[in-house]
């Protein structure tokens, strides 16, 4: 059996197949979700990676031994398998997968009633304390296990009801998949919309041949920013291995930053909604902050993580929420992130202006200079936030995840890693590019000077 502490992290499972986890860690991980959630039906699906079938298949397994019932989703996108749970009143549901990993990774996604994520503090420290104990015992009785085959159409037609699918029309639109799971739902949609589609890579293949499944890295959105601009497109969409989150590719191949789409579709679904409450993370551009008030909405701020904005959207009924990753969240979907319905919801606001999305966020370019998420390798990162706090202490300070500091004209967080030993910083500046280069540098320099 093979299952280190280390794979047990703040939001998921996850570690290298083999050397980290692997089938009877795995067996061992499904007998524990049941007995820490007290599941009696659960919802199981998996990505593409050549290993999910068998650590599936141990999943499950396990779950069968401490006497659940399973329903096997097979292959499915994260945000099918938080559909299913809540769609089928499920007790509690788990994802096969490592997300945007390579792909000698593996890993779960667990959740509860409701589609509600656990983490660290509620629940997954717990399944890897009893998987490593080999506790509990199986039940007397063994659960039954089922499939739901009908399950990506009826995702499909739920994704859908958020937009007018007759208003998607008159675009040219290209799609990168990467081999991984929105090459399951993209055929049935497109379907379904009348765009001009360039599709790449929509062959789920847990290889990953073209490029991994992660397009917040530059070298791997390199591609589509290309072919955005060689097929004179309108928009290119990229989505990461398990298709939970979606990214956005301008006329001209510019990336779209996180927060300034979180800004365009807080106000597009506020305006739709008549107002309400957002949730964005505290590593946010203030043009979403702006974006919200402008539109009658309501800004709550919040700490970093889907499993904390998801639980936060419920305790202030937040219609939408968004993160700098790239992650976007619906109430009336579960408040779960979904890498469809954000990519249906833009492609509606692109066909219905004359506007092309270069000029939709240029306005916020040229306002808020953001630097990007910057990672640091650090030796103490504790003595690093003492030396930020102190060197701002004029500023106003904020530690509910990481430090933050904000002035009249720009502001910075500091967060460390939940896995490595890194420092990652997001700072903005409203005086100019030059100004935030100056401050993001300056801020790099006390990081690093340990």
């Amino acid at each position: 059996m093979t299952l280190i502490p280390e794979v047990f992290k703040a939001y998921d499972i996850r570690g290298l197949y083999g050397t980290e986890i692997d089938e009877d860690g795995g067996e061992r991980i499904g007998r524990a979700f049941i007995a820490v959630t007290g599941a009696a039906r659960v919802a199981v699906g998996h990505d593409v990676r050549l290993s999910s079938p068998s650590m599936t298949a141990a999943f499950i397994r396990g779950a069968l031994s401490a006497g659940a019932d399973v329903t096997s989703l097979g292959l499915a996108a994260t945000e099918m398998v938080y559909f299913a749970v809540d769609e089928g009143g499920y007790d509690a549901g788990a994802m096969i997968t490592a997300s945007h990993n390579p792909p000698e990774y593996t890993g779960v996604k667990m959740v509860s009633a409701g589609a509600l994520p656990l983490s660290g503090d509620t629940g997954i420290s717990e399944v890897g304390r009893l998987a490593r104990a080999g506790e509990p015992a199986p039940a007397a009785a063994p659960g039954t296990e089922t499939t739901d085959p009908g399950l990506l159409h009826r995702f499909v037609d739920r994704c859908l009801t958020f937009v007018d699918p007759s208003a998607i029309t008159g675009l040219r639109v290209v799609l990168d998949a990467a081999n991984g799971m929105a090459g399951l739902y993209l055929p049935p949609v497109l379907d379904r919309i009348d765009i001009d589609a360039v599709p790449f890579f929509l062959d789920p293949d847990g290889r990953f041949p073209h490029h991994l499944p992660n397009p917040l890295l530059e070298e791997n959105r390199a591609f589509i920013e290309k072919a955005v601009v060689d097929n004179g497109a309108d928009v290119g969409i990229a989505w990461d291995g398990d298709a939970d989150r979606c990214f956005f590719i301008d006329e001209k191949g510019g990336f779209v930053a996180g927060d300034f789409l979180t800004a365009l579709l807080a106000r597009h679904i506020l305006e739709r909604n008549g107002g309400g409450t957002v949730v964005y993370d505290l590593r946010a551009s203030w043009a979403v902050r702006d974006a919200i008030l402008a539109a009658g909405g309501q800004a709550d701020e919040f700490r970093v993580g889907h499993a904390f904005i998801k639980r936060r959207m419920r305790e202030v009924d937040a219609v939408f929420a968004g993160e700098v990753s790239g992650h976007y969240y619906f109430r009336d979907f579960s408040f779960a992130d979904t890498g469809l319905i954000p990519a249906l919801m833009v492609l509606q606001i692109l066909a219905q202006s004359d506007e092309p999305l270069s000029h939709m966020v240029a306005a916020l370019r040229e306002k808020y200079h953001i630097s990007g998420e910057i990672n640091s390798t650090v030796a103490d990162a504790g003595a690093a936030i003492d030396r930020l706090r102190a060197h701002y202490a004029d500023g106003r300070q904020a530690e509910v995840d990481g430090l933050s500091v904000g002035y009249d004209d720009w502001h910075f967080n500091v967060r460390s890693s939940n896995t490595e030993p890194l420092l990652r910083l997001n700072l903005e500046s409203l005086a100019s590019e030059a100004d935030m280069e100056r401050k993001r540098d300056e801020v790099l320099a006390i990081i690093r000077e340990g």
